[in-house]
C-alpha cells in the first residue's frame, strides 16, 4: 500500500508539472491547440491567396491602359480607382498567408490580422481624400458605395474579428473567410469598373478623332 501510494503521488507531481507554464510541454500543446484551430482551411486560403495574386498581374494591365491616356487623367485614375483594388488584393494575399503559418499561438495571428484591418481603415481615409480632389470626373454615389463605404465597413469587420480570434477561434475564421472574399469580389468589382470606364472612354475619343467627324470648333 506505501508503494502504491507513492506511485501515485509521483505520478499526480508527474501530471502538474507538465502542465507548470513555462514547461515544453505545455507550449508544444498550446500550439498544437493553435495549430487545431486552423486545420481544415489550408486549401481556402491557398486558393484566396492564389487568386488575389493572379488578379494583381491582372491590374497591372489596366495601370498600362490607363497610363496611355494623359497624365492628368492617368494620375487621379491610379491615386482614387486603381491603387485601391491593388491594396485589397494585396491585404487578401497576405492574410491568406499569414493563416496559414505554424503560429506557436493564436495571439501573434489575431495582431498580424487586427494591423491589416486596422491598416484597411486608415487606406480607406485616404481614399476618401483622394476622390473628393478629383475633379475631371464627376463622381456618382455609386463611387462612394464601391471605393469607400463597403471597403470600410469589411476592414472595421476584421479589426473586431482579430480581437475575438483568440478567446472564439471557430466562429471568428469563418468570420475572417467570409470577410475575404467580399474584400476579393470587392476588388474585382473595382477592378471590371475600371477597365470597362476606360473602354468606353477610349471608343469616345476614337469615334471623335475618326475620319469624317466635323472637327469641333474652338
Amino acid at each position: 500500500m506505501p508503494l502504491a501510494s507513492s506511485f501515485t503521488t509521483w505520478t499526480d507531481t508527474k501530471s502538474w508539472m507538465a502542465s507548470t507554464p513555462g514547461d515544453p510541454g505545455t507550449a508544444t500543446n498550446a500550439r498544437k491547440g493553435a495549430m487545431s484551430s486552423f486545420a481544415g482551411w489550408d486549401n481556402f486560403y491557398v486558393i484566396v491567396g492564389s487568386a488575389a495574386g493572379a488578379l494583381t498581374g491582372l491590374t497591372f494591365v489596366v495601370i498600362s491602359l490607363v497610363a496611355g491616356r494623359r497624365q492628368e487623367d492617368a494620375t487621379w485614375g491610379v491615386d482614387a480607382f486603381t491603387t485601391p483594388t491593388i491594396v485589397h488584393f494585396g491585404i487578401v494575399l497576405l492574410v491568406s498567408a499569414s493563416l496559414t503559418a505554424p503560429w506557436p499561438s493564436l495571439g501573434p495571428a489575431a495582431i498580424l490580422l487586427g494591423l491589416c484591418g486596422l491598416a484597411g481603415v486608415a487606406y480607406a481615409g485616404i481614399v476618401i481624400r483622394r476622390m473628393r480632389h478629383v475633379t475631371n470626373y464627376q463622381l456618382v454615389g455609386e463611387d462612394w458605395l464601391w471605393y469607400v463605404a463597403c471597403p470600410l465597413v469589411v476592414y472595421v469587420a476584421l479589426l473586431i474579428t482579430a480581437i475575438l480570434l483568440p478567446r472564439n477561434p471557430t466562429p471568428a475564421l469563418f468570420a475572417i473567410a467570409a470577410e475575404l472574399l467580399v474584400i476579393l469580389f470587392l476588388g474585382i468589382h473595382n477592378a471590371w469598373d475600371v477597365v470597362i470606364y476606360i473602354a468606353v472612354v477610349r471608343a469616345n475619343e476614337a469615334t471623335e478623332g475618326s475620319p469624317g467627324t466635323k472637327p469641333e470648333e474652338k
